[in-house]
């Protein structure tokens, strides 16, 4: 029977750091998730997804789902006023694939 070493604590730790470098998802702009403009960020990750062909499901989802994956994996790390500005940029590039706003669902009875 194969003995497994116990993985260090950094490499736990740092396995959402992993899936960003080495991602089939996309390819992005060096630090894109920092920039101030909401529309920057969103027409980056539409010209990342729309240039990769490593990607698994439509444009729209992959990079909204790279910009969903960077808000929630910062958590409190990540400032108000930048979580705020990301938050703007899902909007924006809904608009830009012509895609409705999510509205909130009702509460369940």
């Amino acid at each position: 029977m194969e003995s497994h070493e116990p993985s260090r604590p950094d490499d736990r730790r740092r396995w959402s750091q992993r899936v960003s470098e080495t991602s089939n998802a996309l390819d992005l702009e060096p630090g894109v998730f920092t920039w101030e403009d909401p529309l920057a960020i969103a027409r980056s990750l539409q010209r990342s997804a729309e240039r990769s062909r490593r990607r698994k499901s439509d444009p729209f989802r992959s990079a909204l789902s790279m910009l969903s994956f960077y808000i929630n994996r910062a958590g409190r790390q990540l400032p108000a006023v930048q979580r705020a500005r990301l938050e703007a940029a899902k909007e924006e590039l809904r608009q830009l694939y012509g895609r409705p706003r999510r509205l909130s669902r009702p509460p369940a009875p």
